[in-house]
Order: C-alpha cells, then sequence, then structure tokens
C-alpha cells in the first residue's frame, strides 16, 4: 500500500516541462516476398544506426500468397498498416513502405523523400512526455499535451540485430533477405490523457528483445516515444 502510494506521490510531482527531443519513429513495412523490398530493407538499415531514429521493421504476410510465407510476419503488422492507410487516405496497403512519425508516408525506396519527412518530424512542434522505466515490467509517461479523445500506448518489442533470410520460393528465390531491428511484439497497454500515469508491461517472449513505448494518437502521429537500454546483441543465425 506504501509503494502504491509513493509511486502515486512521484508520478503527481512530475514536472510538466517537455522531454529531451525524443527519436523519429521510422517504420517499414516490408516483406520477405516482395522483390523491391530488399533495398528498402538496406535503406533502414543506415537508419536504424542513427541515435535520433527509431528504425522499427514490420514484415507483412499479405505476399505470402506469391509462394513464400515470411519469417516474421504477423497479422497485427498488417493490420498496423492499414490503419495508417485509413488515417493517411491511401487506396491501399503496400510494400516497400515508411511511415513517419505516423504523420506522413514514402515509398521505401524514396530515401531522400523519407531524410526529408524525418527532418520536417524533428522541426515539428513537439512536447513530448518523460518516460521512466521501472525495471522491466512497468514505465511511467508524465505530462503532456494529448489529443482530446486520448492517446494510446503501445509496447513494442524488436530484435535489434541483423538477420538474414535466405528466401526458397517466390519472386526473390535464392535471394538473402536482410532484416534489422525486426518488431516481434506490439501490444497496446492503456490510454493516456495529458496526464502522468503508470503502465504495466508483459513479459518478453523472447530473450535479447528491445523494448520500446510509443504513445500515439489511434492510428495517428507518434506523440512520444521510450526506450529502455537493449540488451548487448547476440549475433543471429540465418534463418533458412
Amino acid at each position: 500500500m506504501r509503494g502504491a502510494l509513493f509511486a502515486s506521490l512521484i508520478l503527481a510531482a512530475w514536472p510538466a516541462v517537455a522531454a529531451a527531443r525524443q527519436p523519429v519513429v521510422v517504420e517499414l513495412y516490408t516483406a520477405q516476398g516482395c522483390a523491391s523490398c530488399g533495398e528498402a530493407n538496406a535503406n533502414l538499415e543506415k537508419l536504424a544506426a542513427r541515435p535520433d531514429v527509431l528504425a522499427l521493421t514490420f514484415p507483412v504476410d499479405y505476399w505470402d500468397y506469391l509462394g513464400w510465407s515470411d519469417t516474421f510476419a504477423k497479422p497485427e503488422f498488417t493490420e498496423r498498416q492499414k490503419a495508417y492507410v485509413a488515417h493517411l487516405q491511401l487506396r491501399e496497403p503496400y510494400t516497400p513502405q515508411v511511415v513517419v512519425d505516423g504523420r506522413a508516408q514514402a515509398g521505401g525506396l524514396q530515401s531522400e523523400k523519407v531524410e526529408k519527412l524525418i527532418d520536417q518530424a524533428q522541426a515539428a512542434p513537439h512536447r513530448a512526455p518523460d518516460f521512466a522505466f521501472i525495471g522491466d515490467r512497468r514505465v511511467d509517461v508524465g505530462y503532456g499535451p494529448a489529443p482530446k479523445a486520448g492517446a494510446e500506448v503501445w509496447l513494442v518489442r524488436y530484435d535489434p540485430r541483423e538477420q538474414d533470410v535466405v528466401v526458397k520460393k517466390g519472386d526473390n528465390r535464392g535471394q538473402t533477405v536482410e532484416h534489422i531491428n525486426v518488431v516481434r511484439e506490439i501490444k497496446k497497454i492503456g490510454a493516456w490523457r495529458g496526464k502522468p500515469a503508470a503502465f504495466r508491461m508483459p513479459p518478453a517472449r523472447e530473450e535479447g528483445l528491445a523494448t520500446a513505448i510509443l504513445v500515439q494518437a489511434p492510428g495517428g502521429r507518434v506523440i512520444g516515444v521510450g526506450r529502455m537500454k537493449a540488451p548487448a546483441p547476440r549475433a543471429a543465425p540465418a534463418e533458412r
């Protein structure tokens, strides 16, 4: 009881100031069965090395019918992309597609346009909340401006290791497709309305994953980003 009261007092006393500039979230929607996605994956690998960018790879499953089932794809990644399609008023999802901070999108091969979108996101007025991780099971989100309907809090766990997959069927048959920061889990863990709040994080399903928290308008712009220190990466074996 005392512990809960102490945590509540800390949250209530959180200063209502903007945090240091947080990274721009760059999401790549890609697929191992997509003939033009290899180059987009390589472009994202360059962005992943930047400290001012959180680069995330979301493999989708709607190209599996071409003969190769993507080894990392999950239906929830496709659903996330569809939410962006609706928000950005696009006709349909496609690969490779890059979404920057939930605000704008570009083709995954349009590296110059992606760079401009990152610059624009960094220059936009942005008062993000602070984040504090309490061990690996709780995250506290501080003050900040929130949408009238509130924002969603998403837990994202991704593999920071470089991973290679040898594709045996489909348009990329015989090719090795490189990946970085492949998302392995994404889960909505609560709602945030601009005031300090604490959120419980479920345990990771795999070892060696990095953790990020995204506070985001439903289907739209990213309001805040919190990152836990990633574990030391171990070499990932090539998938075959």
